[in-house]
């Protein structure tokens, strides 16, 4: 959207002591809005202010990897769409379900693949290798023709990684409601923010009732993920799967793509910042507007001020910058995973944007999709010391101190 001029922007960061310059691993964080809406980058601000979306009645899509969560011996595979449609109703979701089955379909018997099938579960095969790189490209094709409000659902174990790493950055951009279902739950996996969860054998044994009677209901489509071969007879499905022509394909191409390409990885903007200003707020909102966020900018900057100059203490008070103080220990968290991916996970259910300052290049690109990034020097230099000086006279003689705060 075209920028305006009604968003307000909180700038968090923290100083090192004695010099004035945050550590890298306490990221400095901007959020701006360009819509004219209030900016934040605090947790709990942004969770109260996450709007619900309408999505109760939208289509849910499920892709369902056969292999990490399987049907159970002896389970009725009509009961699959049916216990999964009762178990979004009792979340309050109840639109239309579509699912799709990926797995070595060579395994699976041909009363499981009859029996899907014949309720409207798309079958779809795969080799094991590469069954995790064909579902996230569906997701993404799918997300790419199919815009919100909608819900997808994962059934697998192998979603932590580059899946969800991805998934997530792609969710902060364009937000679903996210389901999810495992047999085994995964400890890694906090990038992404889900709005169900279930165990895959619990979500099955729930379902009760009687099997879905196909009736008059069409079959599914029976899909080759290695050859783009469809059909809805599982007669010619099985011709295919044993052909010669199948085998070379798999053999020759599919096998050999398994890694899973993260789609966002080219999304990250570095913006030059050559402000006019040399105190920090001011050239903040220098950078901003060059970029074209023109609100009211909130700093919030954490540090142990028992460590920092006077002078700079009240340089940026009487800049309009809070200070909070803390100690350095309570406040090393870890500012490589875990912080950025809290924050992701707010950014993926709330409006905002995220403006991201280091003082070095990370070596690997954060989860939080950011709207823009600058090197904290680059930020900041650029001007005379005569320039500065006078700045921060003027700001002394005319703006009013900002809070000091102790957060221990």
């Amino acid at each position: 959207g075209n920028p305006s001029h009604g968003g307000d922007h909180l700038f968090f960061t923290k100083l090192n002591e004695p010099e004035f310059k945050p550590l890298f691993r306490p990221i400095s964080l901007v959020g701006g809005t360009r819509d004219g809406g209030r900016t934040c980058v605090c947790l709990g601000l942004l969770e109260r202010m996450a709007g619900n979306d309408a999505v109760k009645t939208a289509k849910i899509v499920a892709w369902w990897d056969m292999k990490d969560c399987p049907i159970p011996e002896g389970y009725d595979a009509r009961r699959v769409r049916p216990s999964i449609e009762r178990a979004c109703k009792e979340r309050g979701f109840s639109g239309s379900v579509s699912i799709t089955a990926y797995a070595d379909q060579t395994k699976t018997p041909d009363h499981h693949l009859q029996a899907l099938s014949s309720t409207r579960v798309a079958v779809a095969h795969t080799i094991s290798e590469c069954t995790c790189k064909l579902m996230y490209e569906d997701i993404v094709e799918w997300r790419g023709h199919n815009p919100p409000p909608a819900t997808i659902m994962i059934v697998s174990d192998h979603v932590e990684g580059d899946f969800s790493w991805d998934l997530a950055r792609l969710q902060q951009r364009t937000r679903y409601k996210l389901f999810m279902a495992y047999s085994v739950e995964s400890y890694k996996d906090f990038f992404l923010l889900r709005n169900a969860i279930w165990l895959w054998n619990k979500l099955l044994e729930e379902g009760g009732g009687a099997p879905l009677v196909a009736g008059g209901l069409s079959s599914a489509m029976f899909y080759c993920k290695s050859c783009e071969f469809d059909c809805q007879s599982l007669e010619k499905f099985r011709k295919h799967l044993s052909s010669y022509k199948h085998g070379r394909e798999e053999f020759t191409s599919a096998r050999w793509y398994t890694r899973l390409e993260c789609v966002t990885k080219t999304w990250r903007r570095n913006y030059r910042a050559t402000p006019e200003h040399a105190t920090s707020k001011i050239q903040l909102e220098a950078s901003f507007k060059k970029i074209g966020y023109s609100g009211p900018v909130s700093i919030t900057a954490y540090a142990d001020y028992k460590e920092t100059p006077h002078h700079h203490l009240v340089a940026l008070s009487s800049t309009g910058v809070d200070l909070a103080h803390t100690l350095y220990w309570l406040s090393d968290v870890d500012w490589d995973d875990y912080v950025p991916s809290l924050i992701s996970r707010y950014l993926q259910k709330s409006n905002y944007n995220c403006f991201l300052a280091y003082s070095f290049r990370p070596c690997k690109m954060t989860v939080m999709l950011t709207s823009a990034e600058w090197l904290w020097e680059s930020l900041l230099g650029g001007f005379s010391e005569k320039r500065s000086r006078q700045i921060l006279k003027n700001c002394s003689e005319s703006a009013s101190t900002r809070m000091f705060y102790c957060k221990l």
